[in-house]
């Protein structure tokens, strides 16, 4: 994408009508791709989206010498780990850019090849994602890091350690990380206060089929059993549960009716319940689910996001701009991400009636409070939104501006949608088939 086709014009007012499909998680399948690196043999991932964090992590891998090639069918890819090699660190650095995966290499790189060098990390800007827990993690399981000024290098003198572990927070991050270096380190590893969404139970089950020996037990505590060497996997990916939802408020916001092919009823079950209460409508078959606006009034509704099975933080931005239309009062509390609403003030500047408070407007524990992060927000509405420029702030705030400018009155033109193509698979393509009418400046694209 060129610096002139990262603006786009939305000539909003229109509904999205039509048919899209979703396909792997973004969430899974770049880091089921790291995990192909622990294998002896070949794996073979299937439903892979062509998203940017795909493409980085399947560039850092042929920089260690993995073989990564497109499989028979669309989507599938390939990758073989059976010459594993050390990379240049500035190859790393200019692979990596701004995603935060490569952290998750440092344990399979320790196993593979006994070291490991991990550049400075971005990321979307909408909190506190602390790295450090990652390096503590890494050194319990017997790895040396070395702080440089390019970044981490890291040394396992030895075969890693199993260790016990207990999270602070139920971390999605840090308990890949143990996964993806538990399963080779020797003895067992306890790890108390785990995120068990989907996308890291779908990550076990890559690991099971590679060999590995690991068990979940229902107080979120998962329990690895080292073994000395793993295989490779075939693996279909599980769906991208949060791009569905996104589509599935669009939708709502806009007035709309979409069937999202490939979104899946068992990992979305919390969003379905608040999207019937804010007066969505869905119908769900064995290929996907369609997502509409019945007509009438929104509901306002109370809102607290959490970890899984909770309501995902991933699942509010866009859902709150579908809010910015329903009648009443609807308040919001952030429990995940301490920054996460700051999204709202461009909403407001196209007429939302948005407030934002540092207390906790909910009843569920919260580590913002008394901490005077803005994390809280009630949405007034309905209200009609305007046209305006929208500058993207991070990756589903970005969508959610998208969606705002589709259901806004007038045109919008929103500066940085590259973003949006962290995680969301064509969605220039999928947008045009929905009938939006939106154009990059001097071509015109739907």
């Amino acid at each position: 994408m060129t610096v002139n086709d990262d603006v786009l014009l939305v000539h909003g007012g229109t509904p999205l009508e039509g048919e899209i499909r979703v396909r792997g998680a973004k969430n899974l399948v770049p880091k089921a791709m790291v995990a192909a690196l622990l294998g002896s043999a070949p794996s073979r991932l299937r439903n892979v989206p062509d998203i940017r964090d795909v493409r980085v992590v399947r560039g850092l891998l042929q920089l260690h010498g993995v073989t990564v090639r497109p499989g028979e069918a669309p989507g599938e890819l390939v990758m073989d780990p059976t010459r594993v090699e050390s990379a240049n660190v500035a190859d790393i650095d200019a692979h990596a850019g701004s995603s935060r995966i490569p952290i998750l290499f440092c344990g399979p790189l320790l196993h593979r090849l006994g070291h490991a060098f991990i550049p400075g990390l971005g990321g979307c800007d909408i909190g506190g994602r602390p790295i450090d827990f990652h390096f503590d993690v890494l050194r319990q399981f017997g790895a040396r890091i070395e702080k440089r000024a390019d970044g981490q290098y890291l040394e396992a003198p030895q075969r890693l350690r199993g260790t016990k572990i207990r999270l602070p927070y139920p971390s999605v991050g840090a308990t890949e990380q143990v996964l993806l270096t538990a399963v080779l380190a020797e003895g067992v590893t306890e790890l108390s206060n785990a995120a068990v969404e989907p996308e890291i139970e779908d990550l076990i089950c890559v690991l099971q089929k590679m060999g590995a020996i690991i068990a979940m037990d229902t107080d979120r505590t998962i329990r690895v059993t080292g073994v000395d060497k793993l295989g490779g996997y075939t693996h279909h990916a599980l769906s991208d549960r949060l791009e569905a939802a996104s589509w599935a408020s669009a939708a709502l916001a806009t007035e709309g009716n979409i069937y999202v092919r490939g979104a899946q009823q068992r990992s979305m079950m919390t969003f379905l319940n608040t999207y019937r209460k804010v007066g969505g409508a869905f119908e769900i078959d064995d290929e996907g689910i369609r997502f509409w606006h019945p007509g009438g009034q929104l509901k306002s509704i109370a809102l607290e996001t959490d970890v899984h099975p909770g309501f995902q933080t991933d699942w509010q931005q866009p859902l709150v701009v579908a809010l910015t239309q329903a009648t009443g009062l609807s308040i919001i509390h952030e429990t995940v991400y301490e920054s996460r609403l700051g999204f709202t003030s461009a909403l407001n500047q196209m007429g939302a009636h948005i407030q934002l408070y540092r207390e906790c407007l909910g009843g569920s524990d919260c580590r913002f409070g008394q901490r005077n992060f803005l994390h809280s927000a009630v949405v007034s509405g309905p209200t009609k939104l305007q046209g305006a420029d929208l500058v993207i702030p991070d990756l589903r705030g970005g969508f959610s501006y998208l969606i705002a400018a589709l259901a806004a009155q007038g045109t919008s033109r929103v500066h940085g949608i590259g973003l949006i193509n962290r995680g969301y698979e064509n969605f220039m393509e999928k947008l045009m088939e929905l009938g939006a009418k939106v154009e990059l400046p001097g071509k015109a694209l739907g």
